[in-house]
């Protein structure tokens, strides 16, 4: 038995396809593990098997609508009240409206408004998994931090043979238990990571930056807040959301705010993730106009910001993990490991520009991780969301030291 389950708040989402059948043993053995389970169905998923069946399962009301006649059905409500939020099965359909956002039935209201980790199984033909925009779908929701539970190989309702069979539900409820193993690892741990770029004035309107998006220092701590940190994420200028109800989001702009903010809650933190692209020189006069295109060169004198990764490596305690990052271009494991020694990190993880698909702006990375103590550890390329897995078991690691 997944003891693990026990207790857990799981809300399933069924869809209209003939593999939605299957979610009445899904609702058995999530019950059978001591999960609490509520279900939501399409208008369409209830014509393959009844809100009846799964009600009676489940004992608790099956939901289709977001309204009645007797009563209007809070989405909101639903998905604060979710650990998990399991789709299971999930139609093409479906996932083409949760990647864009649309939500005209409870099952998508509810996605929209879960603040809970969110699994899809999906169920359809071998043309429609295969189909160049279903793939665009699913890597979509992979960028928003959606698991997916993929799918299996077989016979489907078409007689075609291949991709697109709904994991069986014994698989399903085990890739869900994962999610809940070691998931109090750092309760009553505050970890502080920094992420996105900052922005140096030049004159009211110009700026010196770089290409960082936040994705990365992001992931990291919506990683660590799944883990039950407590997470302080002070922030560069990003357009990126932080859903997580663990996170408490510190927005800075410059240099300057980003070294004051983490001098501020470095003390208060047990780790720290040092992800943020540190603006290393800043215009030492800014103009308080605009400054005018004239004939000739511009020339902008340029002074040192304070080194937040070098200060607080000073500052560390024994009981402290600090972990930094190294974006290279060239010498990668010399630098790596020179910076390491140091700003005094108990980690570093490198990542080359060289390497496809890794770096600013990418939905993956591909990171080395390299200890004080115990060598270096290679990655492949993968998504930001599993790159910060690797990166907080790592750190779980030495503190279960």
């Amino acid at each position: 038995m997944a003891s693990n389950l026990k207790g857990k708040k799981i809300l399933l989402g069924v869809c209209g396809s003939i593999a939605a059948y299957k979610t009445a043993f899904l609702v058995r053995l999530l019950i059978k593990r001591g999960a609490e389970v509520k279900v939501i169905m399409t208008k369409a998923a209830t014509t393959f098997i009844t809100p009846l069946t799964l009600s009676t399962l489940s004992k608790n009301p099956v939901l289709t609508d977001i309204s009645t006649e007797e009563a209007w059905n809070n989405h909101v409500e639903l998905g604060l009240w979710a650990d998990a939020y399991l789709i299971a099965p999930i139609t093409a359909n479906t996932l083409s409206k949760m990647a864009t956002g649309m939500a005209d039935n409870m099952l998508l209201a509810c996605y929209l408004s879960a603040k809970c980790p969110i699994f899809f199984a999906p169920a359809m033909d071998l043309d429609m998994w295969k189909h160049p925009s279903t793939k665009k779908n699913l890597d979509t929701l992979h960028s928003y931090g959606n698991k997916l539970i993929p799918v299996d190989d077989g016979e489907l309702a078409s007689g075609l043979v291949g991709e697109g069979r709904m994991a069986e539900p014994e698989q399903i409820v085990k890739l869900l238990s994962k999610k809940f193993d070691n998931n109090d690892q750092f309760v009553g741990k505050t970890v502080l990571v920094t992420a996105g770029p900052t922005y140096e004035a030049i004159d009211p309107v110009r700026f010196i930056g770089n290409r960082s998006t936040g994705k990365m220092g992001i992931a990291i701590a919506e990683a660590f807040a799944e883990r039950g940190a407590d997470v302080k994420l002070i922030l560069g200028p990003s357009a990126l959301e932080v859903s997580h109800n663990s996170i408490q989001r510190i927005d800075v702009t410059s240099a300057k705010e980003m070294f004051e903010k983490s001098l501020e809650f470095f003390p208060l933190s047990q780790v720290a993730i040092l992800a943020a692209a540190v603006a290393d020189y800043r215009p030492l006069h800014v103009s308080d106009k605009k400054i005018k295109k004239k004939e000739g060169n511009l020339n902008i004198e340029l002074e040192r910001t304070r080194d937040i990764a070098a200060t607080l490596g000073g500052m560390k305690k024994d009981d402290q993990i600090i972990v930094g990052f190294a974006l290279e271009t060239n010498n990668e494991i010399v630098n790596a490991k020179r910076k390491l020694e140091k700003k005094n990190f108990d980690f570093i993880v490198l990542n080359s520009l060289n390497d496809k698909g890794a770096g600013f702006k990418h939905d993956t990375n591909k990171v080395s991780i390299i200890s004080k103590h115990n060598g270096t550890q290679q990655f492949n390329l993968k998504l930001k969301t599993e790159v910060a897995i690797d990166i907080v078991n790592t750190v779980a690691a030495q503190i279960n030291k």
